[in-house]
């Protein structure tokens, strides 16, 4: 026994020194071959790529930069190949839902702006982006529920007010099938067939008391309604304003594009309003200037007129301030440089543009700009002005809004125009009005990127008397003209 356990000792001693000599030769031990060298380092910790604040905020404007140019794919991607790699950014979503808007994928719009507002709750346009894909889904009541909540956040938004109409003209057309469908089910057979009887009746009594009605010649209006539907393909609606509805046409004898704005018949019923509106709109035509979008002819049918107006492949400022918030004051000077521009080539023919605002401001490549949609200017004369109450309200001075205009009305609404641009919202909402002292805000607390010297010219502007207000659009712009950005131009992005 004795000498067993001897054995057994001796065993486990051999097996130490075996186990030891192979612990010393294990490839734990064994240098690695890195970058082509040996090194005695097990691990090589990768060097991992800093995504701060700074390398987040390039990434945004360069995905801006892809939407405005409409590469709504490759901003997909992007973002995409960022998010793969956990390089995370709560304004990814939003970029996400405007690019899917621009794809026309409403399904993965509603998804990734649901997600925008997980993470941003007070963020408007993410509200109208689902909106407008559930209308898109025929869901009508989840977006009057967005466009409501997007309102709320941003009363001002022309684009969430269309599209509150439009939720509720459908609203109340779903609702008005649905209460006939209810009626016809309801009604008998029987009695819809006595009704149907007695109608013919009636028709056929018409017809026949006034036969020569039904087979007189075409009038030359009506020839005229048929003449423009031969000479104009219309593509589609680019727009819907107080004055009417915008279309995309192809002029098939000119062969070229042409916007076609279709006045609302309702506002040239009566006969003499038809034919001062004519009068207004042929003198318009007569303006020739590279800042303004040219209006090519009018034509006057039955039912409507139609102002044919020059195409400009471009993008407004409420679209872009839709986009991006807000901008620089850099960026301000070049466009409104060309708004001014041209609004003083027509104040010095002694016509106001009556409704300037940013849905009217068409911008182009190198931030160059177009006035757009002279459809209810009017021809002033320097001491007594214009009558009128054509404009939209949020930009249309004190005087205006009592029914008469002057040159001095259209510094007032370039005015709140700027302020817009520089702020992302007119001064009448929450944050730009000071309820308690009943004064605008100025810009440069809402904007820390803007000169406090651009402060004094807006309110210069928007005095409320037109003869305490700047006089002119050349003043107005040369004081704005003076003033330097400031070296750091860059606004915080923000959409109220």
């Amino acid at each position: 026994m004795r000498n067993f356990v001897t054995l057994l000792f001796l065993m486990g001693i051999c097996a130490g020194i075996s186990w030891g000599e192979i612990s010393s030769t294990s490839p734990a031990a064994v240098p690695l071959l890195v970058g082509g060298s040996f090194s005695t380092q097990v691990t090589n910790t990768a060097q991992t790529n800093v995504f701060d604040q700074e390398a987040r905020d390039a990434e945004i404007a360069s995905l801006r930069e892809k939407l405005r140019n409409a590469q709504y794919d490759d901003v997909i991607l992007r973002i995409n190949h960022l998010t793969a790699n956990n390089r995370m950014d709560d304004r990814f979503y939003l970029l996400l839902a405007i690019a899917y808007d621009g794809l026309e994928r409403y399904d993965d719009v509603a998804y990734a702006a649901g997600q925008a507002i997980a993470v941003a709750p007070q963020e408007a346009r993410a509200y109208i982006l689902r909106a407008r894909a559930y209308i898109k889904q025929n869901n009508y009541e989840r977006a009057k529920m967005d466009i409501d909540k997007a309102l709320q956040l941003n009363p001002s938004s022309n684009l969430a007010q269309n599209l509150k109409k439009e939720i509720d003209s459908r609203l109340v057309k779903k609702r008005n099938v649905a209460q006939k469908t209810k009626q016809e089910k309801s009604i008998p057979s029987g009695l819809i067939i006595y009704i149907g009887l007695i109608l013919l009746g009636a028709f056929l009594f018409i017809y026949f008391r006034y036969e020569d009605l039904f087979h007189r010649k075409k009038s030359a209006y009506s020839r005229k309604e048929a003449a423009v539907k031969d000479q104009y393909d219309f593509i589609r609606q680019i727009g819907e304003g107080g004055m009417g509805k915008v279309y995309e046409a192809y002029d098939k004898a000119l062969k070229r594009k042409v916007a076609i704005k279709r006045v609302r018949p309702e506002l040239v019923r009566s006969g003499y309003v038809r034919e001062q509106f004519l009068s207004e709109a042929r003198m318009v035509a007569l303006l020739r200037h590279p800042y303004i979008v040219e209006i090519y002819t009018v034509i006057e049918t039955e039912s409507s007129l139609y102002l044919v107006f020059e195409y400009v492949d471009g993008q407004t400022l409420e679209t872009r301030l839709d986009i991006d918030g807000r901008l620089p004051f850099s960026q301000v000077k070049q466009i409104f440089k060309c708004v001014c521009e041209g609004l003083q080539y027509a104040h010095d023919q002694d016509i106001i543009h009556c409704d300037l605002k940013p849905g009217n401001i068409m911008i182009l490549e190198n931030n160059e700009a177009k006035v757009m949609d002279f459809g209810v200017a009017k021809k002033v004369d320097n001491q007594t002005g214009a009558r009128t109450v054509a404009g939209t309200p949020a930009y249309m001075a004190p005087e205006q809004q009592r029914g008469f205009m002057r040159k001095q009305s259209d510094v007032y609404s370039l005015a709140l125009c700027v302020y817009e641009a520089l702020v992302g919202q007119v001064p009448w909402t929450v944050k730009g009005f000071d309820i308690a002292k009943k004064k605008i805000v100025p810009v440069s607390k809402l904007a820390p990127h803007v000169p406090a010297e651009v402060d004094k010219v807006l309110e210069d502007a928007l005095k409320e008397e037109p003869s305490e207000r700047i006089q002119s659009v050349q003043e107005f712009w040369e004081r704005l003209d003076a003033i330097k950005p400031l070296p750091d131009d860059t606004p915080e992005v923000t959409h109220y």
